[in-house]
């Protein structure tokens, strides 16, 4: 079997940033799919189910909400090497498009101080895996020490 485009990526050389990932038509419309690399891979520790958890519900809950791109957004969810997220919007994008976009998501998610969107067992099938202060810092980080001073070696894969 052939690799698919993710695993021909250079994980010893990524660094956490926003990638397009790939472009994929449907029909008559391109989606979008990025690369929301919060950690180093195979460099730092990965995230824990908890936050992951906690943000992919806060995430996608922004986004579905957003009033530019509530109906734009298809997926947000975690890679499965939870190392980062994977953002599906309809339209064809570049990194650079987002930016202002996920440093609204993020800049959210810091400062969240509220009941988890569906962290319920009514709402989810694993409700009791949230940890939201980490998922707060976390997100701060990736705000500060990536978003903030964005520069192509973060939106744009190493070859």
């Amino acid at each position: 079997m052939e690799k698919i485009a993710s695993f021909l990526i250079d994980h010893t050389r990524l660094l956490p940033g926003v990638y397009v990932s790939r472009k994929d038509k449907v029909a008559e419309n391109v989606i979008t799919t990025f690369d929301i690399r919060m950690t180093r891979p195979n460099f730092e520790p990965v995230m824990n189910t908890a936050e992951v958890h906690t943000i992919e519900h806060l995430a996608a809950t922004f986004l579905r909400n957003h009033k530019d791109y509530g109906d734009r957004t298809i997926y947000f969810g975690p890679m499965g090497c939870r190392t980062g997220f994977y953002l599906i919007l309809a339209g064809d994008y570049e990194s650079k498009d987002i930016i202002p976009l996920i440093k609204e998501l993020y800049e959210f998610m810091s400062a969240f101080d509220d009941e988890v969107p569906g962290a319920s067992a009514r709402d989810c099938g694993n409700y009791l895996d949230m940890n939201l202060p980490m998922a707060r810092h976390i997100s701060k980080k990736f705000l500060e020490q990536v978003l903030n001073d964005i520069d192509d070696t973060r939106l744009i894969y190493p070859l």
